[in-house]
């Protein structure tokens, strides 16, 4: 039986170790800093990093880390399918043009899809949903504001019933909107809405990773979970 080829290491033939790339990359997504931000950080510590070298890391290494961190996320929580969602979406200009960014958090704050769309119809909402419902099974409970094509794409899929409505019930959905402000502020503007979503998707599994809800918990539990996430950070693509 022929052996079995080991993969490749996506570090190999770069100068640099996995262990800087690593800190670009989480320097950059779970801060709101620019990339000459991360530039100028970094030059502090005596490391010479250009702001196109780490847009180059942050945007062939973004992805594979969060593509990681999901794949282990959702493995982890096969059995746990039972779950209520809270769905919201915010204006977003790109190049002047108004788009929609929406996203489904569940009952425990974790980020399960976004999505960049230009228009909040009834097709839109239906392929948000199947994907959703692709990767995270279906929920007990949907909790939306009252934009039409929500029930109109649920009742297609014949989960209606299912539907929760009211003013202040998406809270928690909106709340997760904040550090993408954040981000939508240091970048001044969004040039196309393939990198837009590329971002919002990355962003959302780096947050569900390093979520250790601090404000929950004691410092000695927040401690120890931070020091779990940042073991198994350390851990990816290795």
């Amino acid at each position: 039986m022929p052996r079995r080829r080991k993969p490749e290491s996506p570090f190999k033939r770069l100068n640099s170790s996995p262990e800087v790339i690593r800190l670009v990359v989480i320097m950059y997504v779970r801060s709101p800093l620019s990339l000459r931000n991360v530039d100028d950080l970094l030059a502090e510590p005596g490391m010479d990093i250009c702001h196109e070298t780490a847009r180059y890391w942050w945007n062939r290494f973004g992805p594979m880390f969060a593509a990681d961190i999901k794949r282990q996320r959702i493995s982890r929580m096969r059995d746990f399918r039972h779950w209520r969602w809270h769905l919201d979406e915010m204006f977003v200009k790109i190049n002047g043009e108004m788009h929609y960014l929406g996203r489904a958090v569940d009952h425990e704050g974790q980020v399960l899809e976004g999505y960049v769309t230009k228009k909040l119809d009834k097709s839109a909402a239906l392929n948000f949903f199947k994907k959703a419902l692709k990767h995270n099974g279906r929920p007990t409970q949907i909790v939306t504001d009252g934009l039409r094509s929500y029930p109109a794409a649920l009742d297609e899929l014949s989960i209606e019933d299912r539907q929760e409505m009211g003013r202040w019930k998406s809270n928690r959905a909106e709340n997760s909107q904040s550090p993408l402000r954040l981000r939508k502020l240091v970048m001044q503007r969004f040039w196309r809405m393939k990198r837009l979503q590329k971002l919002a998707s990355v962003h959302a599994d780096f947050h569900n990773h390093f979520n250790s809800e601090r404000n929950l918990n004691d410092r000695q539990i927040y401690k120890t979970t931070r020091s779990a996430a940042l073991a198994e950070w350390q851990g990816l693509m290795a």
